[in-house]
């Protein structure tokens, strides 16, 4: 297997390295698909000549990333092409590792709930079989390599390709075990971007049943390991804060980084949903809807918690997806990330659902660069249509796992009390 992961990362780094060398570089990273306000590279480019001069780069409104990209870039300035390009395959590699131990476990439990007779008798073919299981890691793998999104991403040096590397690496530790790295690579994922914080919920989950503890509000060992988790989690956050203090000698990031955030103060368009609707609010209005609207990205982490409580990786999954969805600034790296598990979810196919494609941006965005003159209809048109479809696509996803989980115990062939045919309705 390693021969074919080595020989797709060469594909990727050929790719990236030739389009890199060519005119279509400057029009990539002018999209505003692939660089929003807050992970431009021109920005950060402009962060470190403030540096330079000794002026805060966060004394303007025109840097917003953390500060450990500004310092990490302020010495690899000159070799910002090969740093990019390395992120993009440690978070391929990273992913690739997580999903084959993932998939030994998902095989183990599977193996074992069959010879304990826990799935109907009529269910052997949503079981799933070694030699399908086996090249799902290097499809992950190379889902994300050879995605147009992360190709995009890493071309256009959006900062986004970081903090997926850093999720991927919190994923692999989540999956090896490691309680301590989980918590430090998530404490790093929250500082970069804050929304990462919804992704606690999962990692504690799947942790939880790496130790054999049950998740019970009354066990004594839940929440002693819920407690050490968490301590873990805010000491790491705490640290990399400070540090962040300390190479700057003040506290104007916060604001300028997580203000920005959550307040939404600039409004260029992005393939999100609060530009737009925040462009034709009052600002009288705008505090409410602005905290309603990031509301809604951690609202979903409690009542997806307690229904995947036993399946925390594909809960970690539909979280991704939702951070993509209804984050403030997303760009196409973003959706590249989750997008790069589908393989990891392939069996679900069986289970005859319908996929929505999001991966092609239709109709064409007349406002994809960011000089460009546009009309209204056209951008609100091409941000929805890019959110529906992510949102059906998730939703599909969702409705065939409940569905795959519910034949595997109750039988492929539903039937009434009378005998007739049943019909299976998710409610």
């Amino acid at each position: 297997m390693a021969a074919p992961l080595v020989l797709g990362i060469l594909v990727a780094v050929t790719v990236r390295a030739v389009l890199y060398r060519s005119s279509l570089a400057g029009f990539i990273s002018e999209r505003v698909e692939v660089a929003s306000p807050l992970n431009a590279w021109k920005r950060v480019v402009e962060g470190l000549a403030l540096l330079d001069l000794g002026v805060s780069p966060y004394s303007g409104d025109v840097f917003h990333e953390t500060p450990l990209i500004i310092y990490l870039f302020h010495f690899l300035i000159e070799y910002s092409e090969l740093v990019f390009m390395i992120t993009d395959v440690l978070t391929a590699v990273a992913l690739y590792l997580a999903v084959q131990d993932f998939n030994k476990v998902v095989f183990k439990k599977q193996k074992l709930l069959i010879e304990l007779d826990r799935y109907a008798s009529d269910v052997a073919e949503l079981i799933r079989t070694p030699m399908e299981m086996h090249y799902i890691p290097l499809k992950v793998a190379l889902f994300y390599l050879l995605n147009p999104y992360t190709v995009m991403s890493c071309v256009a040096k959006s900062t986004c390709a970081i903090n997926n590397t850093v999720i991927a690496f919190f994923i692999l530790a989540t999956i090896k075990g490691s309680t301590l790295l989980s918590a430090i690579f998530l404490s790093i994922a929250t500082y970069q971007s804050l929304y990462p914080l919804t992704l606690f919920a999962p990692a504690l989950l799947y942790l939880l049943q790496r130790q054999f503890i049950p998740v019970k509000l009354k066990s004594k060992d839940f929440w002693l390991y819920t407690t050490q988790y968490a301590a873990l989690y805010l000491c790491s956050l705490v640290v990399i804060v400070c540090l962040s203090f300390f190479l700057l000698n003040s506290w104007d990031f916060i604001p300028s980084v997580y203000g920005f955030i959550l307040s939404v103060p600039d409004l260029t368009p992005n393939i999100g949903l609060f530009w737009y609707f925040f462009a034709e609010m009052f600002e009288h209005f705008s505090l409410f809807f602005v905290c309603v609207f990031q509301i809604n990205v951690f609202f979903y982490t409690i009542p997806l918690a307690v229904k995947l409580k036993e399946h925390p990786i594909f809960f970690l999954f539909i979280q991704l997806a939702i951070i993509s969805i209804f984050k403030s600034y997303p760009t196409v790296g973003d959706v590249a990330l989750y997008m790069a598990f589908l393989p990891l979810w392939s069996h679900l196919y069986r289970c005859k659902f319908f996929v929505f494609d999001s991966s092609h941006p239709h109709p064409h965005s007349p406002w994809g660069t960011l000089n460009s003159n546009t009309t209204d209809v056209y951008c609100v048109t091409y941000t929805l249509y890019i959110s529906l479809l992510q949102i059906l696509l998730i939703s599909d996803y969702f409705y065939a796992f409940l569905r795959r989980e519910y034949y595997l115990t109750h039988g492929l062939y539903l039937t009434r009390k009378d005998g007739t045919e049943a019909m299976l309705v998710l409610k």
